[in-house]
């Protein structure tokens, strides 16, 4: 029964990385990482496949074994997060409701923000014996 639970959370977490991917203001990277960890406790198959996708493969291989997280991907993320707020402004301007949802986001920029945008800049982190996202 768990291994079902595990597999049907993959694919909600796999399809809503896909939604991610198309849809302006849903991130698809947590959904990956919560589909590749679902697989890894139900599939191995699909797992691998996560692993070996064209699209989601190299972000989740980078992620796991590195934490890099791709510059594209950090200046993607601000803009939609603007792109969001301003959105939001228009729809219902709640100017609190602008500046939590803006704290909040901005959090996550500067977490997101911290780790490496490429291989090449994990290397000379490690390097210099320079933190790698928030541990060393």
């Amino acid at each position: 029964m768990k291994n079902i639970l595990w597999k049907i959370s993959g694919f909600v977490c796999l399809g809503m990385a896909y939604v991610g991917v198309i849809t302006p203001g849903i991130p698809f990277s947590i959904f990956i990482v919560g589909a590749a960890y679902c697989f890894s406790k139900s599939s191995k198959k699909m797992h691998d496949w996560i692993y070996n996708h064209e699209l989601f493969g190299p972000f989740i291989t980078n992620w796991t074994n590195h934490s890099v997280f791709p510059q594209k991907a950090k200046f993607m993320m601000v803009a939609m997060m603007s792109s969001s707020l301003v959105i939001m402004w228009f729809a219902t301007h709640n100017l609190k409701a602008i500046m939590y949802t803006g704290i909040t986001m901005l959090l996550v920029v500067i977490w997101g923000w911290r780790f490496p945008g490429s291989l090449e800049e994990y290397e000379m982190r490690k390097l210099k014996d320079k933190k790698i996202g928030w541990i060393k």
